[in-house]
């Protein structure tokens, strides 16, 4: 599976561009003859970030890209090149403002004023560095998921977020499914009681394997790591946190708790691709009143897939979450056609889009906009999940997030002549963890 699918520019273009621009209409504020613009910059230049680029340039009211920002060079030229294709004129980045390297995001964020908006959309990793940065030079935020890959990072989000509330910030993050009018809806309806008290989430995100690119000939560790971000653990986090995120947090949402402790397992049952990843994931999260959730993450071939939620409870069931077009909700639990009792009914919209429309009126209404917590929250349930997995103990949630181990110790100083954070043995093959003898605390 190609890793950028999920923000895939190429889905923003043609046909997908006349449906961005209605939605745009749909959800605009009535704030379209505002006169002032409002500058962005793009800190991360790959599919989602240039995705993020399309959705907050299609926003109502005048906005100009001003700034962009990668440690590749080649990857800003193309986002560069297919933003001006579709945008002209709203693109203005010269070559003094195109700036590459591991502290480009520094110079993007200082050539933008205070009421403008910096979108962060590089690999994980870099998120809390990022934004704190940008809070403390006030700027506003769209965060890409994932926010942290390890409870010091989501600690540095959490205080970032109660700095920018303190400074009157805006900050948006890419959790795309709290911004769908169906979940939206459906969630409404659980909260509301039409299933009765929730009793158990199921989380899944199950479908063919995630490949690894090739090392370039030369290619150093760092920027073959960052390159194949999806495959190593300390730059994305793992699987079951960077790829299974929104429906985690949708289990979450529609429970209405975040989860007290969790115990699960994993591993690499058939994959022979010399990186990190696990290919399978099986998580038990418990809340505080005895509820539990599971969450499962498969990318092998030729094996069951699913992607969605399921939640039950004491009177009835609900299907949602990323990967169901049409949430819907039925008596008992047996999700079957007579059993239905409610579907989401009117225009769903874009998700993608309405969350930089919401973020962008906030801007200019100058209205309260922070989700800097529920997004710090929904990571580290993904985080306790793989602490969980990884070392094969019960972990609970207080004392994870708590915990001081970093995945990438002194990632201020990376640079791509330098080690990375897992380097390969002798055969090409990088670290991988082993229930019941890796610490994750």
């Amino acid at each position: 599976m190609n890793t950028t699918t999920r923000r895939d520019f190429l889905k923003a273009t043609g046909g997908a561009v006349a449906a961005t621009a209605l939605t745009s209409a749909m959800y605009a504020p009535a704030y379209a003859a505002e006169n002032n613009t409002i500058k962005i910059a793009l800190v991360g230049c790959g599919g989602r970030g240039t995705g993020a680029a399309v959705n907050a340039l299609s926003t109502s009211g005048p906005t100009q890209l001003h700034a962009m920002a990668d440690v590749f060079p080649n990857r800003l030229q193309s986002s560069l090149k297919s933003l001006k294709d579709q945008f002209g004129a709203k693109v203005d980045v010269p070559e003094d403002r195109q700036f590459i390297g591991f502290d480009a995001f520094k110079k993007a964020i200082d050539s933008l004023g205070g009421n403008d908006v910096v979108l962060l959309t590089t690999p994980p990793a870099f998120r809390p560095m990022h934004l704190e940065y940008a809070v403390r030079q006030g700027r506003n935020v769209f965060m890409e998921k994932s926010f942290a890959v390890d409870p010091q990072g989501v600690r540095r989000v959490l205080a970032a977020g109660t700095l920018a509330e303190q400074k009157n910030l805006k900050i948006a993050g890419g959790l795309m499914s709290r911004h769908s009018p169906s979940i939206e809806a459906c969630v409404r309806q659980i909260h509301d009681g039409i299933i009765g008290d929730v009793i158990t989430c199921w989380s899944y995100r199950m479908h063919g394997p995630v490949g690894l690119g090739a090392k370039q000939p030369g290619e150093k560790e760092v920027p073959y790591q960052i390159r194949n971000y999806s495959n190593f653990t300390w730059v994305n986090g793992s699987f079951l946190l960077d790829w299974l995120i929104h429906n985690l947090d949708v289990a979450c949402w529609a429970k209405n708790a975040w989860p007290v402790s969790a115990q699960g397992q994993g591993g690499r049952q058939v994959r022979t691709m010399p990186d990190q990843l696990f290919d399978h994931y099986a998580v038990e999260y418990h809340f505080a009143d005895g509820a539990r959730m599971h969450a499962q993450g498969r990318h092998m071939d030729q094996c069951y897939g699913f992607w969605g939620v399921v939640v039950h409870g004491s009177k009835g069931c609900a299907v949602l979450g990323e990967g169901i077009s049409s949430p819907r909700i039925y008596k008992g639990w047996q999700p079957t056609k007579e059993n239905q009792i409610w579907q989401h009914k009117g225009p769903d919209g874009l998700s993608y889009q309405i969350e930089h429309d919401q973020l962008f009126q906030a801007i200019r209404e100058n209205r309260k906009h922070n989700e800097t917590e529920r997004c710090a929250y929904a990571a580290m349930v993904g985080i306790l999940g793989r602490m969980a997995c990884e070392s094969g103990q019960m972990i609970r949630w207080d004392e994870a997030l708590a915990s001081n181990v970093e995945l990438a110790p002194g990632l201020e100083n990376l640079s791509f002549d330098g080690p990375a954070p897992v380097m390969p043995d002798e055969k090409g093959n990088y670290p991988v963890a082993m229930p019941g003898k890796t610490k994750v605390m």
